[in-house]
């Protein structure tokens, strides 16, 4: 989804460079040399926290004006929480807790009066997910910070989006090591039109950015039904899947 984000930032005319972060300097570099001179490649590795002082050093060198902070790494690992590496866990907490904490963190000092941060959030955040747990929690998280932080800047005119979507279809399931279940595979959308109104959404100034109707109704069945209601259909669904 990093990559779509990429296209449509490159357009905005209030952007001059775009810093992309990831720990692969060959893929970096390769797509920083496409990118006319916009693009800036950052090689960091965000489970590691020496990341975050050189991160850190580099801004202080630069001074730049961030316009928009867009927290898109993320990592899910599926499957019941015994089944799953201790290190797994660990993993998937550490890019979608402590980086996202971190980088927030770090930036908010170069950030000013109309600048946007754009949080990679889930509809997994609105309800439990058995066999994803490390991972829903972790997007729980995100959304709750999120809207905190927004709370906070709300003054400086810092605005903050939480981006809501449901399965969208990338890389992350084969890289959370199962294939996408049926049940899910019927809303799955193209990180395309995820990105395209998350940025309207951001720019528009709102909490959340939810994509596509099921979703919505995701959001309003977390608020309306017991939580022990929800996880028990899910639990029929993984029945099913399962059959």
């Amino acid at each position: 989804m990093g990559k779509d984000f990429l296209k449509v930032l490159q357009k905005e005319k209030d952007v001059d460079e775009i810093w992309m972060i990831a720990r692969r300097r060959e893929r970096l570099e390769a797509i920083e040399a496409k990118g006319n001179g916009k693009l800036r490649a950052v090689p960091l590795d965000l489970t590691d926290m020496e990341s975050f002082v050189i991160f850190e050093k580099l801004l202080k060198k630069e001074q730049p004006q961030i316009t928009y902070l867009v927290n898109a790494a993320g990592a899910g690992r599926m499957g019941k929480v015994k089944t799953i590496s201790h290190t797994d866990h660990a993993f998937v907490l550490d890019i979608n807790v402590r980086a996202l904490t971190c980088m927030s963190r770090i930036c908010l000092p170069y950030m000013e009066k109309g600048s946007r941060i754009i949080q990679m959030c889930s509809g997994s955040a609105f309800l439990p997910q058995p066999e994803f747990a490390s991972y829903a929690a972790s997007k729980a998280y995100v959304l709750s910070f999120s809207r905190a932080l927004r709370q906070e800047l709300k003054k400086e005119g810092i605005s903050v989006t939480a981006v809501c979507p449901g399965p969208v279809n990338t890389e992350f399931f084969e890289a959370a090591g199962s294939e996408i279940a049926p049940a899910k595979k019927r809303f799955l959308v193209e990180s395309k039109a995820v990105v395209k109104k998350a940025l309207k959404d951001a720019k528009a100034g709102k909490e959340l950015s939810v994509y596509g109707m099921s979703m919505k109704l995701v959001h309003v069945a977390g608020k309306l039904l017991p939580t022990r209601v929800i996880l028990s259909v899910m639990n029929g669904m993984l029945t099913n899947n399962e059959e």
